[in-house]
């Protein structure tokens, strides 16, 4: 049966519908927000459906907004959902006092420590709850569904996939923070939501996740910025994922994106600036993964 969802907005967008609802999550315990991308083949068919996964501080909008992903989702006929990053609005003391914890870094894991273990179960959310609310109101294939996301989202997509053999077709990420039990984002955010036991961390790390991963049927594709400020500062630790996804024979295509280099009329070359960890970077190469997940979702 449809569950109860009010339509927030809807925008024509490449003959379909870009669309925001709101719905009551039990999950959650409180309303949540998510887009969705409606291609035109949703009006006379089932389409299989992708679900993007943002990074700290997003909402629902920054995808929808900044990735330019609607064309090639029309063109292969894909559902695209976009839900918010953490539970909103709950009143728990502290939720709004830094960037990277509480409010829009829900880190897509269920918290086992008070007082979060309430509200942020964005891990149940995203792998139970929101895919039944969209298969329940939407025109979608339940059994072709992949997951993709960016930095923290990277990080959800990827363990979600990981956690979950054979629920997801495909997966992707931008920048994904790759080993959070080593960088000080998933330090925080892990210890504050799963306490001080680093083995319940583990379950959430996709390069942990990797090394029992039961098989190799998971294609995985990560782009990464070469000029990415997080990639510098030791965040998001692609290597060791790498290093443990080509121990255990997992195929992984890993592109560090950097500009051409330019020569000059002299003959001598200058390094132009590479991707960074934005959007602009999403954008550049939001095709490919599209065509990636399409493969596989159109199969």
């Amino acid at each position: 049966k449809a569950m109860a969802l009010k339509q927030v907005s809807s925008n024509k967008c490449f003959e379909g519908f870009q669309k925001v609802f709101e719905h009551d999550s039990a999950e959650l315990k409180c309303k949540m927000k998510f887009g969705i991308y409606l291609p035109p083949k949703a009006e006379t068919g089932k389409c299989p459906v992708l679900y993007w996964l943002s990074g700290l501080t997003c909402t629902e909008q920054n995808f929808i907004t900044k990735a330019g992903f609607h064309q090639a989702a029309a063109e292969h006929g894909l559902i695209v959902v976009a839900p918010d990053t953490s539970p909103r609005g709950c009143n728990i003391e502290g939720e709004d006092e830094s960037w990277d914890f509480g409010t829009g870094a829900g880190f897509y894991v269920d918290a086992t420590e008070d007082p979060w273990k309430t509200n942020y179960r964005m891990y149940s959310y995203i792998k139970d709850e929101l895919p039944k609310l969209i298969n329940a109101n939407f025109p979608t294939d339940p059994e072709r569904m992949s997951i993709f996301g960016h930095s923290m989202g990277g990080h959800g997509a990827l363990i979600l996939a990981l956690k979950n053999p054979g629920k997801y077709k495909s997966v992707s990420a931008f920048a994904p923070i790759c080993n959070p039990i080593q960088c000080q984002w998933g330090k925080k955010a892990l210890g504050g939501y799963l306490g001080s036991d680093v083995s319940k961390w583990e379950a959430y790390d996709a390069t942990q996740l990797v090394k029992s991963y039961p098989d190799s049927h998971l294609d995985i594709l990560i782009d990464q910025g070469k000029d990415d400020q997080f990639l510098s500062a030791g965040q998001l630790l692609p290597d060791n994922f790498i290093a443990a996804c080509t121990e255990q024979k997992i195929p992984v295509v890993f592109r560090l994106q950097q500009a051409m280099k330019r020569v000059s009329l002299n003959g001598a070359y200058s390094r132009l600036p590479g991707y960074d960890h934005s959007y602009f970077f999403i954008a550049t190469f939001i095709n490919d993964h599209i065509k990636h997940h399409a493969k596989y979702l159109n199969a």
